[in-house]
């Protein structure tokens, strides 16, 4: 059997920021990810021509490490400034532009561009679903792995400590038959208190002459947070890239909308739905588009969140709980729980010398 210092459950912001502080610090770690691509809610979709950003539309960093994080990929090209303007279409339809000017950051390539950036030089296993924990008798995890595409039997793999960095409703269903034995109920007990809101998120391509007839309306508006009871968001997509096909708009529904489709079978009628309503606020070429996509996010904003940076189970060989939804809900959250957790499983492990967060980046990502 495969043994590993560390397993990370989870290829998000948070698990791949903890991987590449304990890999630098010369754990050998191993980053299990169920779907085939990097980034959580960081999430660029492929299409035949282009690509659309339907997690995630953009960054604005409030704190000095996200900060730095940010100048260091500008400085590689791996992000823009999009707009420093933010509108909002009131209830009466009427369209304001915030007075405060705050730089907003996107990856032309896509967002998910920012985290294959950060994953650089990871031990990353995709299609690989974590669907069991044990500690075994010489306070060693034991991890049994789904092998999600293609399908083959079930994998194992043990490690000396486990990150499990994925939505918190996720984490609590892995951990669940630890209980009691394991991790006390009490321990267990604030995961099950995160709460999340959804989301509905609709990508959809347009005719060229529809850019032209959007600028004549709004000009330079690219994004626009909506008062509506199903409208949260909506985007211009296709101004992030620096060559698109066609205008690309994301539009992403409000928490009480997509609670009412979070089992639909058939999204394609929810995502009209969303766009009907764009229409009738914005512009009416927006209800017949060329080509919809639709993204239903079960997880998409930590609406109760952890108080702190990480959780840890408190056993012997360390199990430890990371992501967005501890100590915040915005990417930025995700950056600093796993640098916490990072800095709590080297302690646990052998307190090994470790970068200074100014410098972690341009050592760790480097080409």
């Amino acid at each position: 059997m495969e043994t590993v210092d560390i397993a990370i459950v989870g290829a998000g912001i948070a698990g791949l920021t903890c991987a590449q502080q304990l890999q630098q610090a010369g754990y050998r770690v191993a980053v299990l990810e169920k779907s085939r691509g990097v980034g959580g809610r960081l999430a660029t979709r492929r299409l035949p021509h282009d690509r659309a950003d339907h997690g995630t539309c953009y960054l604005s960093p409030k704190g000095e490490l996200f900060r730095e994080l940010i100048a260091h990929l500008l400085e590689r090209d791996v992000v823009q400034v999009w707009t420093d303007t933010a509108y909002t279409l009131s209830s009466d339809r009427t369209l304001q532009a915030s007075p405060d000017r705050v730089p907003r950051y996107v990856a032309p390539d896509g967002m998910s561009a920012i985290a294959k950036y950060l994953a650089t030089g990871l031990d990353i296993r995709f299609s690989q679903r974590v669907i069991g924990l044990e500690l075994i008798s010489d306070q060693t995890w034991n991890l049994t792995i789904e092998n999600t595409q293609p399908a083959a039997a079930p994998s194992t793999l043990k490690a000396s400590a486990v990150l499990v960095a994925i939505p918190a409703p996720q984490a609590v269903t892995l951990l669940e038959p630890l209980e009691k034995n394991v991790v006390s109920s009490e321990l267990i007990q604030p995961l099950r208190s995160v709460e999340f809101d959804p989301c509905i998120a609709v990508m959809a391509g347009y005719p060229e002459d529809c850019l032209q007839q959007w600028q004549a309306t709004y000009g330079e508006v690219k994004e626009i947070a909506v008062q509506h009871p199903d409208l949260g968001w909506i985007g211009l997509d296709s101004s992030k890239r620096r060559n698109s096909s066609q205008p690309i708009f994301v539009v992403q529904s409000t928490a009480a909308f997509a609670n009412q489709f979070l089992d639909a079978a058939d999204l394609s009628p929810v995502g009209q739905k969303l766009l009907q309503s764009a229409a009738e606020h914005l512009l009416p070429w927006l209800a017949t588009p060329e080509w919809i996509q639709v993204h239903r996010w079960r997880y998409s904003f930590a609406v109760r969140p952890l108080s702190d940076r990480y959780w840890s189970a408190a056993t012997l060989a360390p199990l430890v709980c990371a992501g967005d939804w501890c100590g915040g809900m915005r990417v930025e959250s995700a950056l600093l729980s796993g640098l916490e957790a990072a800095e709590y499983l080297n302690q646990q492990m052998g307190d090994r010398p470790q970068s200074n967060h100014g410098s972690r980046y341009s050592q760790q990502c480097s080409d």
